[in-house]
């Protein structure tokens, strides 16, 4: 099964946090590779970063985590993919469709996009709200219990 991860389910992969075994013992029973965004990569350096700002974390863990997601790239854990423009279009109808049922916020509707853009079937997040509108555009979630 194909699989997009968001960002709240890989910030959790490599920085520990609440759900970071929930997180590890997904990745142990998923095929691999797992799809995400260069948004997601963007977002994951940018989660990283905060918590450095907010001293959550030291240089040298955040340098670590930075390592382990570019290592995990390249062994191909996970496959990181372009934005195709097509995306933003998706992502406008879905929003029209979900934002008014489920108050989603627009970077949301664009991971659920992509997700669906790149012919995932499940969708690994922590966010409920996401999670509701994956479940919402046909998008199976992962079993994230540990």
């Amino acid at each position: 099964m194909s699989v997009y991860a968001d960002t709240s389910f890989l910030v959790s992969l490599y920085v520990l946090d609440v759900n970071s075994a929930r997180a590890d013992a997904t990745m142990r029973r998923t095929n691999l590779p797992v799809a995400i965004s260069a948004l997601v990569e963007l977002e994951l350096t940018n989660a990283i970063s905060m918590r450095l700002f907010r001293r959550e974390l030291k240089t040298a863990e955040a340098k670590a985590a930075y390592a382990l997601v570019r290592k995990d790239i390249e062994d191909g854990v996970l496959e990181s993919k372009p934005i195709p423009n097509v995306a933003f279009e998706r992502a406008k109808q879905i929003a029209r469709r979900g934002t008014p049922r489920l108050g989603t916020r627009t970077i949301d509707v664009l991971h659920v996009a992509l997700a669906l853009e790149f012919r995932a079937e499940a969708f690994y997040t922590f966010d409920a709200r996401q999670a509701k509108l994956a479940v919402a555009e046909g998008l199976a979630l992962a079993n994230l219990s540990s």
